[in-house]
């Protein structure tokens, strides 16, 4: 397994369409934590984006469960940042 981080960018012009969708992504995100796919998750406190660890088996799997978001279908967020990460100090849930 594969922890991989990724960061999500927001456009305020879109914050209104992002809302309206965001109950369903939540869910998503919780059956993900559910599955041990997710590790922890969050928007920035100034709503400019978010950050998502998922732990998953590779790339191909990462981008799949990003495919399925429905954040991505509503195309409400850029991905920033997708890289592979190697934590020195685990999360603590």
């Amino acid at each position: 397994m594969a922890q991989f981080v990724v960061q999500l960018r927001f456009d305020a012009a879109q914050t209104d369409d992002r809302m309206a969708v965001r109950p369903a992504h939540r869910e998503y995100l919780n059956s993900l934590k559910a599955a041990g796919k997710l590790v922890a998750s969050g928007p920035f406190a100034d709503q400019t984006g978010a950050l998502l660890i998922y732990e998953v088996a590779d790339e191909a799997e990462l981008r799949d469960i990003l495919a399925k978001d429905p954040y991505t279908a509503a195309d409400v967020y850029e991905i920033a940042t997708l890289a592979e990460w190697q934590p020195l100090f685990p999360i603590k849930s």
